[in-house]
């Protein structure tokens, strides 16, 4: 499996990203730079968490901008896979390509720790590695993960099974003491209608090793790449 990894002024999370995805390929990813405008053939494009331009205006608001992301939505709508992590997420937001946007969390502080995720539909390449209803745990590192959108995106996101993810307790359940940043409807990650494009805001590459306190990445990248060969 090809993959690509879009880097940004202020990216940071493209190693951590590129290991993950090398684990799980045996293959290194091609870092592109922002500024180019032509990408690889590839099977999968990922925009990876960190500050893009500094977060300056809003979070993802010049990324969105940039020459490569021309050529990003073009794949897109040829049907590549994209996959915004964190920052990316934002970027996908502030593009078009997913609806609703990502505000301050609801605390106004950086928030970086573990956190459990509820998987909501694991029918899609990127989801394939789990079980519906599944509880994984991964990292978040993010000041702006309050996901928001108006009462028919939502209900349209419910509906049509394009929630992936949501912030959950350990045992699954939704109290909303678990949704830590006040997202609506505690959700962690959306699909795009074809299923083809994924935002979330936690980190699974980040999950993929015992040396970085859990592995329930890994089955994320996995599932991924059998999807994808």
């Amino acid at each position: 499996m090809r993959a690509a990894v879009i880097i940004f002024p202020g990216s940071n999370r493209e190693s951590d990203l590129c290991a993950a995805l090398t684990r799980a390929t045996g293959q290194i990813p091609v870092r592109v730079w922002h500024r180019d405008a032509n990408l690889p053939p590839s099977d999968l494009i990922v925009l990876p968490g960190g500050f893009a331009y500094g977060d300056y205006l809003r979070c993802g608001a010049i990324a969105a901008h940039s020459p490569i992301m021309r050529e990003v939505r073009k794949r897109a709508d040829n049907g590549t896979p994209i996959l915004g992590i964190c920052n990316g997420f934002q970027i996908l937001t502030e593009a078009g390509m997913l609806p609703g946007a990502l505000l301050p969390n609801r605390s106004l502080r950086f928030t970086c720790r573990d956190i459990h995720l509820r998987v909501e539909n694991s029918q899609t390449i990127f989801t394939c590695g789990y079980e519906a209803g599944q509880t994984i745990r991964f990292p978040v590192a993010h000041h702006d993960g309050n996901y928001t959108a108006d009462a028919e995106t939502l209900d349209r996101l419910d509906d049509r099974g394009l929630v992936a993810f949501r912030y959950c307790g350990a045992d699954g359940g939704l109290a909303e003491t678990d949704n830590f940043n006040g997202s609506a409807r505690a959700i962690a990650g959306i699909f795009n209608e074809a299923r083809t494009i994924l935002g979330l805001m936690p980190h699974p590459e980040n999950a993929t090793d015992p040396l970085l306190g859990g592995t329930d990445g890994a089955a994320f990248f996995d599932g991924l790449v059998s999807a994808l060969q």
